[in-house]
């Protein structure tokens, strides 16, 4: 594994983990957005959950690349559902966030290929 896929990597699991942590947080700035674009209450710990495992995935990659490969996979999944979700919300000035977020995981299939 090279250095810069090494510090992709990083970076996509903190995001995806400082993502999935906003959420069991409960931060004014993530759970307003979901409440918005009415997702419900319901799936939020769901949601951070799947961020979380996500992170935990991409740093299992190091070891086991499968894992870090399929975690990243599953993460770019989760943004791109997010990305519709603001659309069908009709929340076209918020599109660029799960786009960010999802940016690094998909460096790393990039990376990985």
């Amino acid at each position: 594994m090279s250095t810069t896929a090494i510090v992709v990597t990083a970076v996509a699991a903190f995001m995806a983990g400082f993502s999935g942590a906003s959420i069991f947080l409960r931060a004014k700035f993530t759970v307003e957005p979901l409440a918005e674009y009415g997702v419900p209450r319901a799936w939020w710990n769901w949601l951070g959950a799947a961020k979380a495992a996500g992170a935990v995935g991409l740093l299992v990659g190091y070891a086991i690349p499968w894992i870090g490969i399929a975690a990243a996979i599953g993460l770019v999944l989760y943004f791109l559902g997010a990305v519709i979700t603001v659309l069908r919300a009709k929340a076209y000035g918020h599109v660029a966030f799960p786009l960010v977020y999802m940016a690094p995981a998909v460096a790393v299939l990039a990376l990985a290929a």
